[in-house]
């Protein structure tokens, strides 16, 4: 059971706080830093509580968001959803729509085409396309206040975790979710709970990773017992958001209950330090070759691994799409290393700008986790899709190959940050229900 919504969800701030323009971006505000060892630089036993520029990370990191009951109505009320676009771009992005299905999707073009509502217009269309909006008898105008919400509770001013990518990954589930095996055994509920965990499944990303919230002892990291710090956080911010629009409130209580429950199971699949725990399950259910989608466990299951892949597919795109995003999360990473050098709390892997490059970080990361995940796909769905993915991912890494060779005059090692990812996990049969 969830907590109740007043408990954790959607707290507004206080009434005589300034609403921000449309797009302004809060920062996360970091509590307190503590070392927990003393500096070298440092007096032993010393403890040094820092508090983190409000200018650079102000925004919080919590439940106590700003008020939104207002927030719709300064930013996208239009009835139609054509009205997100500038009419000179509308009939472009009309006809990318009609594309939403292709794996060349250029998700940073739409992006521009839509003046930045890419998750708002690209789910909008999903749900209408896939029937749920009729199916389920959502109003349209409590549809598109939750997807304004989404969309502005990702933080724009991160490089990678922001509401883009959550764009692209609700694509590529699409996708996925288009695969003649699943297509044939998906219900209406199974597409829906997909797409929503796809939406919102970074939803609110500060742009730090877990261990940067465990060693700076965030608030965040004690509540969910450092134990998927950030996804819990998101599956609990996306509840609050399913609640507060009210676009499921026709729903029978035990619905709704059922479909929180279920989307946090799939979110929660998205840890990428428990890769191995869902990986190994899936490859022994594909070795027994007992994989039943009739089976709603089973069909979960593979939702699970369909978001997995949809999370991390960007290695899997064409070189165009999968260099910029490496570049962003890349970017992403040398960001938080800054703040870590900066307050002298130890470089985390891969944050490093002065010892890590692009090209060593995209290797060791397609060599250890996208390879072996996107293999077992390939396995279970056999289609045309999943060798193009495949096909991309190899000569991805081969280029980043080449940029690795002209760096470092013949060097070919990966990077050995990921290599702690690669132990053997025991598996645990988590069900979405």
């Amino acid at each position: 059971m969830l907590p109740a919504a007043g408990a954790a969800f959607g707290q507004a701030g206080p009434a005589a706080r300034p609403q921000p323009p449309r797009g302004h971006q809060l920062q996360l505000q970091f509590r307190a830093l503590r070392l927990p060892q003393p500096q070298a630089a440092l007096p032993a036993n010393s403890e040094i509580e820092v508090s983190v520029s409000a200018r650079n990370i102000r925004r919080l990191l919590s439940f106590q968001r700003y008020l939104r009951s207002s927030r719709f109505f300064r930013g996208i009320t239009l009835p139609n959803s054509s009205n997100f676009l500038d009419d000179d771009y509308n009939g472009q992005a009309k006809c990318m729509l009609e594309k939403v299905g292709n794996w060349n999707f250029d998700i940073f073009l739409f992006d521009r085409l839509t003046n930045g509502n890419s998750l708002v217009t690209l789910t909008f269309h999903l749900f209408n396309l896939h029937g749920l909006i009729e199916h389920f008898q959502l109003d349209t105008m409590k549809l598109r206040r939750f997807l304004v919400m989404v969309q502005e509770d990702y933080h724009s001013h991160n490089p990678y975790h922001n509401a883009v990518h959550a764009a692209d990954v609700t694509q590529a589930m699409h996708c996925y979710l288009n695969e003649p095996k699943l297509s044939q055994s998906l219900t209406p509920w199974d597409i829906l709970l997909s797409l929503i965990a796809a939406a919102t499944h970074d939803l609110d990303h500060p742009g730090v990773n877990q261990p940067f919230l465990i060693k700076t002892n965030h608030y965040l990291a004690s509540l969910y017992k450092n134990t998927s710090v950030l996804e819990n956080h998101h599956w609990r911010s996306a509840v609050g958001l399913l609640r507060e629009s009210g676009l499921f409130a026709h729903m029978s209580l035990e619905n709704r209950q059922l479909m929180e429950s279920q989307i946090g199971a799939l979110i929660l699949a998205t840890d990428i330090s428990r890769q191995n725990e869902y990986l190994s399950l899936f490859r022994t259910h594909l070795d027994k070759e007992d994989l039943c989608l009739e089976d709603e466990n089973h069909r979960h299951l593979v939702l699970q691994m369909a978001l997995k892949c949809a999370d991390i597919c960007n290695p899997c795109r064409t070189w165009e799409l999968s260099k910029q995003w490496s570049e962003k999360v890349t970017e992403e990473f040398f960001h938080q290393g800054d703040v870590e050098k900066k307050y002298c709390l130890g470089v985390s892997p891969l944050c490093d700008r002065q010892t890590e490059t692009i090209a060593n970080i995209q290797i060791g990361f397609m060599t250890y986790l996208v390879e072996p995940l996107f293999g077992e796909w390939a396995r279970f769905s056999n289609t045309k899709l999943s060798q193009t993915m495949l096909g991309h991912l190899g000569l991805n890494k081969a280029s980043w190959k080449g940029v690795q060779r002209e760096q470092s005059n013949g060097g070919d090692d990966t990077d050995p940050a990921f290599e702690e990812m690669d132990s053997d996990v025991v598996p645990q049969e988590q069900r979405l229900s």
